[in-house]
């Protein structure tokens, strides 16, 4: 308790200097805070919105990923509903959706466009996926029916290439598993949006059944299994794999290509912002702590002829930097706390990313870990400034730093 008041005696000797360099600490601090705290909102947006976009797991024919079929569903499942029954008793599991992979043209008659579609029970598709599936138009209804036209959803671009809305009729063609032509009216039901561009304009929904009577065919593509928690991913991969190696289980991220190349680019980014602020403050406090090295040579020679060890001389710098360190980090996590909490309030939106048509409001995320790294590596750079600062006045010989002018 004595060191750190006699520090902070040394620290306001020079009012004015040691503000601006606490102050920077403070901004250094609170620009790491929010920056990183961004930087994490994102990564979980996205790992939310990919994982429940492609599901948490995905199990496929051992072959599916690796070769290319000749014909649809060549490498499809059959016989899956007793796995699907098994999965869904599994109390990680949220839902357990079977989708049919298709592609063909779609038309209304007078146009006609290449389409990508999944066939999938729209009402569940549209429970698991929640906000990463927006309703722009009509209703998210079941797409088979036993009587009338089957429905199905359309993404927002390729509605409006067709001049397609709620009610329109249009005409699916496809080819079939074993290598005919086959077609289907379909009726559609609501437009949608992704909040992918390049996949709105090509997405159709179908129900399950539906993608099926088109392709001929009673299998499915894929097993999507959609957990309570993505925390529970790999675990849930692991218990699979185990249970049942005739099949292929890829967790969310090996298929979601964007999350990977967008966490990889933001790491980046945020990595040097942080290394930048980092030597900002170091200098700050290294420039601050060698002005007032300079200013006490004499003092230090005084404290030297008196027995004092230029270790415990260095040690009273340290802790003088110690304090800078501790001052602007507190005010930093005041300030990093203080805009977090501005920010659930304010409605902010960020711009598209890169390929997305939707923005994304501006919030931060107050990660303990992240504060607690923080906090020590600033401290620990303010002290290490300071070591470098003091360790060579403190070892000058005495009469040279009692003679220092």
């Amino acid at each position: 308790m004595k060191s750190l008041l006699l520090a902070w005696h040394n620290v306001m000797r020079n009012r004015r200097r040691s503000l601006v360099t606490i102050l920077i600490a403070t901004l250094g601090t609170a620009s790491i805070l929010v920056a990183g705290g961004f930087a994490l909102y994102t990564y979980e947006s996205l790992r939310e919105g990919s994982a429940r976009e492609v599901g948490h797991v995905t199990i496929a024919h051992k072959d599916y990923f690796e070769k290319d079929e000749e014909t649809p569903l060549q490498l499809g499942l059959e016989g899956y509903g007793e796995l699907v029954r098994t999965l869904e008793q599994d109390p990680r599991v949220r839902r357990v959706l079977p989708r049919v992979s298709l592609s063909g043209l779609v038309s209304n008659g007078d146009k006609s466009m290449i389409f990508m579609g999944i066939g999938a029970d729209l009402a569940a598709e549209a429970a698991v996926r929640g906000p990463f599936l927006k309703l722009v138009d009509g209703s998210l209804v079941d797409g088979d029916r036993d009587n009338g036209l089957p429905r199905v959803l359309l993404g927002v671009d390729l509605a409006r290439s067709l001049n397609a809305r709620p009610g329109s009729t249009l005409t699916l063609l496809s080819t079939t598993t074993s290598g005919s032509m086959n077609a289907i009216d379909a009726e559609v039901a609501g437009i949608i949006s992704t909040g992918w561009r390049e996949v709105d304009k090509r997405l159709v929904y179908t129900g399950l059944r539906t993608a099926q009577r088109l392709l001929a065919t009673d299998r499915a593509s894929t097993l999507a299994v959609f957990l309570h928690d993505t925390a529970l991913t790999p675990e849930m991969q692991q218990a699979l794999a185990a249970r049942d190696p005739n099949h292929v289980y890829k967790p969310w991220w090996e298929l979601s290509n964007y999350y990977v190349s967008v966490r990889d680019l933001y790491n980046r980014i945020f990595g040097l912002l942080g290394v930048i602020i980092s030597a900002l403050v170091f200098f700050s406090v290294a420039n601050t702590l060698t002005m007032a090295v300079v200013e006490r040579t004499r003092e230090i020679g005084t404290l030297r002829a008196l027995g004092a060890l230029p270790r415990e001389i260095v040690a009273e710098f340290m802790h003088e930097g110690t304090l800078i360190g501790g001052i602007g980090a507190a005010l930093g996590i005041l300030g990093a706390g203080g805009m977090t909490l501005a920010l659930l309030f304010l409605d902010i939106r960020m711009p598209p990313p890169p390929g997305r048509s939707d923005d994304y409001p501006l919030q931060i995320y107050a990660d303990p870990v992240l504060y607690i790294a923080t906090v020590l590596s600033i401290i620990l750079l303010c002290a290490l400034a300071a070591w470098i600062a003091s360790r060579r006045a403190a070892s000058k010989p005495i009469v040279e730093a009692l003679g220092h002018v």
